[in-house]
């Protein structure tokens, strides 16, 4: 019998059997360190848990200052965040709402807490921020506020916005939940429209686990989110059991805020190494023919990336699919997703407590935004802002695991 030796060949993708490029962790998130302990030790032994007490009101100071507006009110989540703002200012049933489809649930279901509808805009190309040119034809009487949001931490057009917005004698609330830190044209996100809402949720560039802000240069917007939080007080009020509002109890901790002011501490300095490492991996990345980085803009005088958002060109990668891609990719140490699925999309827009909670008789099965849906289903990739706190070498193996993938892509097809 005649032996034939057959010649084997060695997969070089990890996802195929191929050691992985990239053994390391990235930098963990939160970061912490004694400060924290001591902090927390502090409002332990203070006997004061929460209520307003000097930790919190230590943090609205700080915080305001540091969004450069002049009042602040601090909660215990970012989506409480954006239903007190909105209660605040009177949003409620019957209303519309103009938001973008590519965010977080709580954009819309902050709205929809109000009894008002959430009417989706489509998004730009380059930013993956709401298109301020699509918001005019969004519009009707029933329309009472814009939600601009802040993707990854990137402004959008304030400009824009905010001449619309005074053309219609609409509110403007910044959902800035990405974009601690983050500036259009050298003005603070979260101090441009009436009001601003951060989050300070686990993952977020500032964090306390969980907890909100809600920012404003508007005294009576001011006072009104504040007795909304603190169980429909009035802040001018005496009597502890007075409530002359409706209100909720979203007060912020002590712990919350005693952990925030310490990791403000570390905020800039992280901001600014994350700008550094993204700029050099937009560089990289722009060597790729299968990737595509956003548009830069001179007028987002600080992004403060909370994400690092790029697109992947399937028809420049032999047709292979953003989805295995990413699995591809994190196979390679490369830890990524796809993000976000297109809002209207998710299932509670079409069930009978919808309806009944808005009035609203929208079928958005019907609905369909270009951009948002092949951003969500084709071409976004996502990176989180605790790998942007690595080394010029990290960003490097980001970029050659990219291409490993790119050069060997028969592999996978």
């Amino acid at each position: 019998m005649k032996l034939i030796k057959e010649q084997i060949v060695m997969s070089k993708l990890a996802l195929k059997g191929g050691n992985p490029l990239r053994n390391e962790k990235f930098p963990q998130w939160p970061q912490y360190d004694e400060k924290e302990m001591a902090a927390l030790e502090r409002v332990l032994k203070s006997n004061v848990g929460g209520t307003l007490g000097s930790e919190v009101k230590s943090f609205v100071k700080n915080y305001s200052k540091y969004q450069n507006c002049d009042f602040g009110v601090a909660v215990t989540n970012g989506t409480q965040t954006m239903e007190i703002i909105l209660r605040a200012l009177g949003v409620g049933y019957g209303d519309e709402v103009i938001i973008p489809p590519y965010t977080f649930n709580a954009t819309a279901s902050a709205v929809i807490f109000q009894g008002a509808t959430p009417i989706f805009v489509d998004i730009e190309e380059n930013t993956f921020n709401i298109d301020p040119e699509k918001i005019e034809s969004a519009i009707t009487s029933r329309t009472k506020a814009i939600i601009p949001v802040h993707v990854g931490g990137r402004a959008c057009n304030m400009d824009r916005i905010m001449e619309i917005a005074k053309k219609h004698n609409l509110y403007v609330i910044e959902d800035s939940a990405h974009a601690n830190g983050g500036e259009w044209k050298g003005r603070r996100t979260g101090s441009i429209g009436d009001a601003g809402s951060f989050s300070f949720q686990c993952s977020k560039n500032l964090t306390s686990g969980e907890g909100g802000f809600i920012t404003t240069n508007d005294i009576d917007i001011y006072e009104k989110c504040w007795a909304v939080h603190n169980c429909g007080r009035d802040i001018h009020g005496k009597a502890w059991y007075g409530h002359p509002f409706i209100g909720t109890n979203a007060r912020m901790t002590e712990w919350q805020a005693a952990i925030l002011n310490t990791q403000m501490e570390r905020l800039d300095e992280q901001i600014e190494k994350r700008i550094e490492n993204a700029n050099y991996l937009t560089s990289r990345l722009n060597e790729i023919p299968c990737i595509a980085t956003l548009k830069t803009d001179e007028r987002v005088t600080r992004n403060s990336y909370h994400l690092f958002l790029f697109k992947f060109i399937s028809e420049k990668c032999r047709g292979l699919s953003r989805d295995l891609f990413i699995k591809a990719l994190s196979a390679e140490g490369i830890p990524c997703s796809p993000g976000y699925v297109c809002l209207y999309k998710q299932p509670l827009f079409n069930t009978p407590e919808f309806k009944r909670v808005t009035g609203s008789n929208i079928n958005y099965n019907e609905l369909y935004l270009e951009t948002a849906e092949r951003l969500c289903e084709k071409e976004a990739v996502w990176l989180t802002q605790n790998m942007l706190l690595g080394e010029k070498k990290d960003m490097d193996q980001i970029a050659e695991s990219i291409i490993k993938i790119y050069e060997n892509v028969d592999e996978l097809l």
